[in-house]
């Protein structure tokens, strides 16, 4: 028939075929998911982070964790209270930390890269040797070292005065349970 376009028949797929195209859409699909998940997650300063991870025995998910809780990677961020930096110290905290080193720096030294994971790896080995939970050292990052050896000797808050069953301050409890789910997320995206 004239002006009536021919069409072609297509063959239907057999179940081999079928399963290969399933298959590409799934593994593309994952591949898709984990490119996303890098871009929110992302890994950044890593020779940084591994220098001062394995210099004071911490896992780097757990220090990519708390970087991007704290300051989603911006070297220049600046908290409310005036914690400053990607690892978000406290200029304070910082000159106790400087005192141990023998290092005097200007507190604006937090928002070099390099200076704010180090000092904020120190930091946490400190707060792990001194606490010996992950989770509570992570309050003690947050809330202070005071706070949580108050926490700790108050039976509302801990049964046996190592660990915590409960955080006071609401901020803290939700800063803790955001850096270990960010850190197992660290994990399993590239398999730290």
């Amino acid at each position: 028939m004239p002006g009536r376009k021919h069409r072609r028949k297509l063959k239907p797929l057999g179940w081999a075929a079928l399963a290969v195209l399933l298959l590409g859409i799934v593994l593309g699909g994952f591949a898709v998911r984990k490119a996303v998940m890098q871009t929110l997650y992302p890994v950044r300063y890593d020779e940084f982070v591994e220098t001062y991870t394995t210099a004071h025995k911490l896992e780097k998910s757990f220090i990519y964790a708390v970087i991007k809780c704290e300051s989603s990677f911006d070297p220049n961020a600046v908290s409310s209270v005036g914690a400053r930096g990607l690892m978000q110290i406290m200029p304070e905290t910082y000159r106790w930390l400087q005192s141990k080193t023998g290092d005097t720096n200007s507190d604006d030294q937090l928002f070099d890269p390099e200076t704010s994971i180090r000092y904020g790896c120190m930091l946490y080995e400190i707060l792990l040797r001194q606490f010996g939970d992950e989770r509570v050292a992570v309050c003690a990052y947050h809330a202070g070292m005071g706070n949580v050896e108050k926490w700790l000797q108050n039976p509302q808050y801990s049964d046996d005065g190592k660990t915590l069953k409960a955080i006071p301050f609401p901020s803290t409890a939700q800063y803790a349970d955001r850096v270990m789910r960010t850190r197992e997320i660290y994990k399993r995206l590239y398999n730290l």
